[in-house]
């Protein structure tokens, strides 16, 4: 076993390398990296030991293909030489948008984050090295002693790409236009900030209802990329910013083709050009970069393709999100899921290295815990266990109060969505349950039978949490309140757990929380665990000086070409 330990410290309020205030958690963290051979696989486990939280270099775990490789920046990131200035990137979107407004699409790397952020840029970023905070947008970001104020200074001189100035009152609109929007994180943020002060032009103050320490993750996501008033002056949305891009070609499903904004307040990016194009799946994509028609691409989930893409020396970004795979039950009253024995007869019944096994090959993270362990809050506390056995017992005590067993199982007909489906339906059947397979033609229809009309007894998805802020993605599936709870989950327990996660002022007391919450979902069940999802950012080596924020959203303001 080897063993490696990092130490670092981040103060309250600190100067970075750019002379730039950065606001920290006052994070000390041990990371261990151990690597174990069991069965052929190599699990790489990074804990912390003694600190407060923090970040640094992360083992995957297996996974990403079953590779060697650290969660973080993989080969060369930073250039090893003078920027060059000129160019036109090709990025390979996975989720094409169909909106540049951030009212209307998700501000994360997989669904246009990254799009949206060349063009209005963020107030924060998250460091992923350290788990901090720094400003971007922003000249300067500070918090009070108890994590319950929040400051951004803006920068002098800072103007929108038509010219209008971006000051306080800028930002305050920007905000509160999200936020009545109800997109995205608006819940959270709407939940957390009792009002916004704007205490003079450069000057916005956040007061929130309680402490969160990890609050300006909201400011690098959507409530970050600030809109300019007159975006909304026409008779549609333009995309006007104060961002490095400006938009140049918007076709729908075919490209998005920004350019370098002159008037950028850290002057003109080194690109000339970004062109986002879409993409068709992972393997489409890895070959479209060995071609050269792409510079950068987003791969998710695909366990083969992500290790073959790092086998080729592909620069990129690694990161392992849990929750990303995980089959949500529906609670409501009427449905199989209402009877808690029933849920906990699902997740016992089916294995979970099955479902790896057959939707990938066998190269992905099996696990029933809610965070992997390259996560900084991993805590060890167990998920449940495969257990057919268990699985009959509680079966035949659901049978024996008047449950029939009939159980729909709903999914795209997608080759990995479907060959999850039909492990689940060997698995369930195997115990006792008579499951059927309900197909759907779309992703637009699955969201829709499950978001919105609840029409489910069970399906497969992914919450992509987040090490930037716990609370956020745990409380989109497990919050009573919580819009992005479809199953219709609602425990009073699981409610106070979240609420003592979010007020924790320490990386320590976010884990006991989370340790918390791990073993009431064991009991409770609303979702059946099976492991992590691997996302990988990747570009080709002719680029440098790529920036990852928050929920694998890219920053290309000083992004290069060679």
């Amino acid at each position: 076993m080897a063993r490696r330990t990092i130490t670092w410290r981040a103060t309250v309020f600190h100067t970075g390398d750019d002379g730039e205030t950065v606001s920290g958690k006052t994070l000390r963290r041990t990371a261990r990296l151990a690597a174990v051979g069991l069965a052929g696989v190599l699990a790489l486990a990074a804990c912390a030991s003694d600190g407060d939280g923090g970040g640094g270099e992360r083992s995957s775990g297996s996974g990403a293909g079953g590779k060697d490789v650290t969660v973080g920046y993989l080969g060369d990131s930073d250039g090893g030489g003078d920027a060059v200035d000129g160019g036109t990137l090709v990025f390979g979107s996975y989720s094409f948008p169909t909106s540049l407004d951030p009212t209307k699409t998700q501000a994360a790397g997989s669904t246009g984050g990254t799009e949206m952020a060349a063009i209005y840029d963020t107030l924060v970023r998250s460091v992923p090295e350290t788990g901090d905070f720094a400003p971007q947008l922003a000249e300067k970001l500070e918090h009070n002693d108890d994590y319950s104020e929040f400051t951004i200074t803006l920068r002098e001189g800072t103007t929108f790409s038509d010219g209008s100035v971006l000051d306080a009152e800028a930002v305050k609109w920007s905000i509160d236009r999200f936020v009545a929007a109800q997109a995205d994180v608006a819940q959270a943020f709407d939940d957390i900030v009792d009002r916004i002060e704007v205490r003079d032009e450069r000057t916005v103050v956040f007061h929130l209802v309680d402490t969160w320490m990890d609050f300006p993750v909201l400011l690098s996501m959507g409530p970050g990329m600030i809109v300019a008033e007159s975006s909304e002056a026409g008779p549609e949305f333009t995309p006007i910013g104060a961002g490095a891009f400006t938009l140049d070609t918007f076709k729908q499903n075919e490209e998005i083709k920004v350019v370098a904004n002159d008037d950028y307040w850290d002057g003109r990016p080194h690109l000339d050009a970004v062109t986002f194009v879409p993409t068709a799946g992972a393997r489409g994509q890895l070959e479209a970069l060995e071609s050269g028609q792409l510079n950068m691409a987003y791969i998710f989930r695909d366990e083969a393709v992500i290790g073959e893409t790092i086998d080729a020396g592909y620069p990129g970004y690694l990161d392992i999100q849990g929750l990303g795979s995980l089959a949500p039950i529906n609670n409501a009253e009427g449905r199989p899921g209402a009877d808690v024995r029933v849920r906990q007869a699902i997740a016992y019944a089916i294995d979970p290295a099955a479902v790896n096994e057959r939707s990938q090959d066998g190269l992905g993270i099996v696990s029933s815990e809610i965070l992997p362990e390259s996560s900084l809050f991993y805590t060890g506390a167990e998920g449940i266990e495969y257990d057919p056995d268990k699985a009959r017992e509680l079966l035949d005590e659901a049978k024996a109060d008047g449950y029939d067993g009939k159980i729909e199982y709903m999914t795209m007909n997608e080759p990995t969505a479907q060959a999850a489906a039909l492990v689940a339906e060997a698995s369930l059947e195997a115990v006792g349950f008579d499951v059927e397979i309900d197909y759907v033609s779309s992703v637009t229809d699955l969201v829709r039978r499950q978001y919105v009309e609840h029409d489910f007894d069970m399906t497969r998805g992914a919450f992509a949490f987040m090490d930037e802020a716990p609370y956020l993605r745990l409380y989109g599936p497990y919050g009573s309140d919580s819009r992005n709870n479809s199953t219709g989950y609602a425990d009073p327990e699981t409610d106070e757990i979240l609420l003592e996660l979010r007020s924790a002022t320490s990386a320590d007391e976010q884990k006991d929380a989370i340790a918390k919450l791990q073993e009431r979902v064991n009991e409770t069940v609303p979702y059946v665990l099976w492991g992590p999802a691997t996302v990988l950012t990747v570009w080709d080596t002719t680029v440098h000086d790529v920036v990852r924020s928050s929920d694998n959203i890219i920053l290309l303001d000083k992004t290069w070409v060679d």
